[in-house]
């Protein structure tokens, strides 16, 4: 008597790129990060010629907060400038290039993904590409020089004169932008996650209260000063993330096929 070892239950319809070694997928990982990594050191190189120039941008949010500082800036380490205008140059094109890194990600997922997740590539690129960006520039426009204000304010209260470092404001300032941009993400995240049904916008809407909560607090612990706008701000946006998030779970739920077995 013979024994079937094949499953008969397998969908007809599944995709060839499923049914490829693990190797395969490790060499089409290695390919899209060579691509991430070629554009960005092009990017980067580009970026460097106009490292001044994005050093004055960088500089902006800081002058917006107190224009009375003529040239608040030192450096003791003789590299210090240097290393400081590659570091801009670098995340100006992590910045730049964001659509064609989130393709990236998506190229390689998209065979684990079925047609109809296949034919969102443009969406989902242009959707994290927006959102990534719209909190780069609320960052650069609002929060950072909301805190750098009240950071400045701090120090003139302790009758402190700014005598600042290039790399040290560099860090509080890419930590701002970037830390903003990733958090702007929270609608792509939970659309997948909704997608995958690791979460409910029912349970979503009924802890909104303990929701609130730990996001102001979390707001309180990671804003610096003691101003109460400034963590009111910052939970602001997040608290309105979150909402958003919900919205979109609650989206990808109505659109969701009756039959569980038809699809994600």
């Amino acid at each position: 008597m013979s024994v079937e070892l094949i499953p008969q239950d397998l969908p007809d319809d599944l995709p060839e790129e499923k049914r490829l070694p693990l190797w395969d997928h490790v060499g089409e990982f290695r390919d899209r990060l060579i691509n991430s990594a070629i554009a960005l050191f092009v990017a980067t190189a580009a970026g460097y010629f106009l490292r001044f120039r994005l050093w004055d941008l960088a500089q902006r949010p800081l002058r917006v907060a107190a224009p009375e500082l003529v040239s608040p800036f030192t450096y003791t380490d003789l590299a210090e400038p240097f290393i400081s205008m590659m570091r801009l140059s670098f995340w100006t094109s992590v910045f730049v290039i964001s659509p064609y890194l989130f393709y990236q990600v998506w190229a390689f997922v998209r065979p684990a993904l079925r047609e109809r997740e296949r034919r969102m590539a443009v969406t989902f690129t242009a959707a994290t590409s927006v959102c990534f960006i719209a909190g780069a520039v609320f960052a650069y426009f609002v929060a950072f020089p909301v805190l750098a204000n009240v950071l400045l304010d701090e120090a003139i209260q302790a009758g402190l004169r700014p005598n600042l470092k290039p790399t040290e404001y560099l860090n509080l300032f890419l930590c701002v932008v970037v830390g903003t941009g990733i958090s702007f993400e929270a609608p792509v995240l939970f659309y997948f996650l909704a997608r995958f049904r690791l979460v409910s916008a029912r349970a979503m809407i009924r802890y909104w209260r303990e929701s609130t909560v730990a996001i102001l607090a979390a707001s309180a612990f990671l804003t610096p000063g003691d101003l109460i706008a400034t963590t009111i701000l910052f939970g602001g946006v997040l608290l309105l993330l979150y909402f958003a998030s919900t919205a979109v779970v609650w989206f990808v739920e109505r659109s969701r096929p009756a039959d569980p077995d038809s699809g994600i």
